[in-house]
């Protein structure tokens, strides 16, 4: 009886043991692991000077809150949390704080489209009216000098795959002799509650004249929200669904969506812009809402975390895998991450401080030459950030990558940006 009652508790204890041993597989392999600065070539003495530049901003009322994350060698060195995500309900912004990452959603529906691409579906030559025949004949909108009018002009060439992913399609987000045509058709750029669906939006957004010729100049815009379309029309799923299949669940995203589930809502870190008073108030009217999204833009329209975008952005350092899941190949990313748009810039360095590169990838802003407008960082570092102030950059050299995640809409301070970037790489030692 008593070999029977230990055989028993015996099975009960080794049951236990692999239910704990499973659970502590899946927490692990949802968050990078987190060492000593130390252990991976980081000064944490020199580390801390972040935390003094943090704590002045948040003290200065630049910024309600942030969250910053560093990691070196596939582990996270840094990770910390900065003032409020809720300033009048005197909120701390917590680590696992969730944020409205804006454009950083581009980068990773560059990602899920190159997928295709390595699938066969498509070659980035291939003009997009080939899949979206609403695009065929483009025109140009163009004013000569003298005259009051803009006039439309055919394009000589056809928007290819390739320019909606390095932005010299000549979509923009209504700029310029644009703005007009934009505002008639009631484009939106997906970052408040959007009526309708992706495929009525981009089928309208194929009617508007372009604001360059493709191919010939570098313009901010829509082009990302024209590829989740694109995905929507190879795949036949929403891209809701496809990135969620393709991206987030294989790299155990737990906290990334386009509709923030209702139960989550508390760790959504509120929005804000400054006041003419010069003071921080809360910026209303942006998504995530009660109403689930219907309309997904591949451009702008995720929410993250710290720790779910640190998983996709060490799986593009890893050259496309992650925890033995590969996402994308190494000539793939090698691909993405190379110089792609020639000789143009992606803003004037004249004009611009030039934070996110000099030239552009196919879905990342690139840095490629020295005395432009750089900073501490190597040649090659890339990476893209988000309308309401976030932030993310790998430089695949020092095998190293940060993210900057706060909330402040319509106001920007990019040197806060650029100097957490400068605090990283200062702190390297070996």
């Amino acid at each position: 009886m008593k070999n029977k009652q230990y055989v028993h508790l015996k099975f009960l204890q080794l049951f236990f043991t692999a239910i704990l041993c499973l659970f502590c597989m899946v927490v692990y392999s949802q968050q990078l692991s987190t060492v000593a600065p130390k252990e991976v070539g980081l000064s944490a003495e020199r580390l801390s000077r972040i935390d003094t530049v943090m704590n002045d901003y948040v003290a200065r009322q630049k910024i309600p809150g942030l969250v910053a994350l560093v990691a070196r060698h596939g582990k996270i060195a840094y990770y910390k949390s900065f003032g409020k995500m809720d300033i009048e309900a005197n909120k701390n912004m917590p680590k696992d704080a969730i944020f409205r990452i804006a454009s950083m959603t581009k980068a990773i529906t560059s990602v899920a489209v190159m997928t295709l691409y390595e699938e066969g579906y498509f070659l980035l030559t291939d003009p997009i009216s080939k899949y979206i025949p609403a695009f065929k004949n483009p025109k140009v909108v163009i004013k000569f000098p003298g005259s009051d009018s803009p006039i439309l002009v055919p394009a000589k060439y056809e928007i290819t795959i390739r320019q909606l992913l390095n932005h010299t399609s000549g979509i923009t987000y209504g700029d310029g002799l644009q703005r007009s045509y934009y505002k008639a058709a009631g484009m939106t750029v997906g970052l408040t509650p959007t009526a309708g669906t992706l495929k009525e939006k981009i089928l309208s957004l194929a009617t508007l004249p372009l604001i360059s010729q493709p191919g010939k100049e570098f313009h901010y815009g829509m082009s990302a929200d024209v590829l989740g379309y694109l995905i929507e029309v190879i795949s036949g799923k929403t891209l809701d669904e496809f990135l969620q299949e393709r991206i987030i669940e294989p790299l155990k995203m737990k906290d990334t969506y386009f509709s923030l589930p209702t139960e989550k809502f508390t760790r959504l870190a509120a929005l804000y812009k400054m006041g003419k008073d010069g003071k921080l108030q809360k910026a209303t009217g942006y998504f995530p809402y009660p109403t689930p999204q219907n309309y997904f833009a591949g451009g702008a329209g995720l929410v993250s975390t710290a720790a779910d975008y640190a998983r996709f952005a060490q799986m593009l350092l890893n050259k496309g895998v992650l925890d033995g899941r590969r996402i994308l190949s190494r000539k793939t990313v090698e691909l993405m991450t190379a110089n792609s748009i020639g000789e143009l810039y992606i803003f004037n360095p004249f004009k611009h401080n030039g934070i996110m590169g000099d030239k552009f990838g196919l879905g990342f802003g690139i840095r490629t030459e020295r005395g432009v407008y750089d900073e501490l960082e190597s040649l090659g570092t890339f990476g893209w950030d988000g309308a309401f102030y976030t932030r993310f950059w790998i430089d695949p050299k020092e095998d190293i990558f940060g993210i900057f995640l706060s909330q402040v809409d319509a106001y920007w301070d990019e040197n806060l940006i650029g100097k957490f970037k400068v605090l990283v790489s200062q702190a390297i030692s070996d």
